[in-house]
């Protein structure tokens, strides 16, 4: 696979009438088969997913049954798909975690740093807090992930390194998950020192319209559904039912969650990637029809990446995709302007500029 690392300008910025930053990006837009029905550059760029692979990766924690047998509830499944704002209730979740999977803080092989959340970081420096590994915005999967390897029968020590049992079991179901084969599927290791995965974008989206369309069938009263389907539909839920392990206080993923009621799923990855799976609706329907009637589930999958890695953009990107695509209401999408068109002020209160998107999802033919 190659890296493609250009692409179409997807915002400009502007102080007064000259241009002070263009960020290039690209979309891609699947239905509930992983067929491509819009993109935006090249949506086949291969990509990093971060933190937004962690749905995937939970995943492979619960279907070793870890869950069942350590007693993790939503809210911990929750916290294990988070990149979380390391608030006390991230914390002592993540420490509830390590007990009920007997093992300690100590086991963990992420380390501290400074939180997501600037409040948390005003109070730590107030008590002069030292951050140790369970204070991790990846605290939630590291203990997922040491709950997976003692449910396997599997050494705690080294769960992390690429040649551990149960980092073997995350690379086949993330790849599975995605509809690749074993090898299409590129690994590096994450800030967090997990291993993470790159692979084509419209791949990242079609992680997020199966976890979209597993909710969609164990909530219809169709044929039985798989094992599998239940488990995403797991994820699903307790993502969208704890918004706020996910990310924290005043968060984009929170507030994306809280503001769509369960109608949508998103999952943030550093350095500019985001997934979103969108449950079936009349809205979606207008857009999977294109696609056949094998796409009546209607659930749609949309992934992002901003080229330069820029979060804030990345954030005004998603919120603008989803208006182009109309999905949700005018006033749910409003409670993202924050994100999408926040004002752009100097430390006086003065406005000195603003952003203008040159996204233009095409139909894919």
């Amino acid at each position: 696979m190659t890296l493609h690392t250009d692409g179409p300008i997807a915002a400009t910025v502007y102080r007064g009438d000259s241009v002070e930053n263009t960020h290039r990006a690209h979309v891609a837009v699947v239905d509930s088969n992983g067929r491509l029905l819009y993109s935006f550059g090249d949506p086949s760029r291969v990509t990093l997913a971060r933190s937004a692979a962690k749905p995937a990766q939970a995943l492979a924690v619960l279907e070793t049954g870890a869950l069942e047998r350590f007693g993790f509830d939503d809210a911990d499944l929750a916290l294990m798909c988070a990149s979380h704002s390391s608030e006390p209730r991230h914390i002592e979740r993540a420490r509830q975690m390590l007990a009920k999977a007997q093992a300690s803080e100590t086991d963990l092989r992420c380390g501290g740093h400074p939180p997501l959340s600037d409040a948390v970081y005003v109070d730590w420096i107030k008590r002069d807090f030292k951050p140790g590994a369970v204070c991790s915005n990846c605290s939630g999967k590291h203990a997922g992930m040491l709950a997976g390897a003692r449910s396997i029968g599997a050494a705690l020590n080294g769960y992390e390194q690429p040649e551990h049992p149960l980092q073997i079991r995350v690379k086949h179901t993330v790849a599975d998950v995605c509809d690749l084969p074993d090898d299409g599927v590129q690994w590096a290791t994450d800030g967090c020192n997990l291993p993470t995965p790159a692979f084509p974008l419209d791949r990242l989206a079609r992680l997020f319209a199966k976890l979209a369309a597993a909710q969609d069938e164990v909530s219809s009263s169709g044929a039985a559904p798989t094992a599998r389907t239940v488990a995403l539909a797991r994820i699903y839920r307790a993502m969208t039912a704890y918004p706020e392990l996910v990310g924290g206080e005043g968060r984009f993923c929170t507030m994306l969650m809280n503001a769509f009621g369960g109608a949508l799923v998103g999952k943030l990855g550093a350095d500019g990637s985001y997934g979103i799976g969108v449950r079936a609706s009349s809205q979606t329907a207008a857009h999977t029809a294109k696609a056949g009637a094998q796409s009546a589930q209607g659930a749609l999958g949309i992934a992002v990446k901003i080229e330069d890695g820029n979060v804030g953009v990345l954030y005004a990107v998603v919120a603008e995709v989803l208006a182009q695509l109309d999905i949700g209401t005018a006033e749910q999408r409003a409670k993202l302007d924050s994100f999408h068109t926040p004002r752009m002020l100097n430390t006086m209160g003065v406005a000195t500029g603003r952003r203008v998107f040159s996204v233009a999802l095409e139909a894919s033919r």
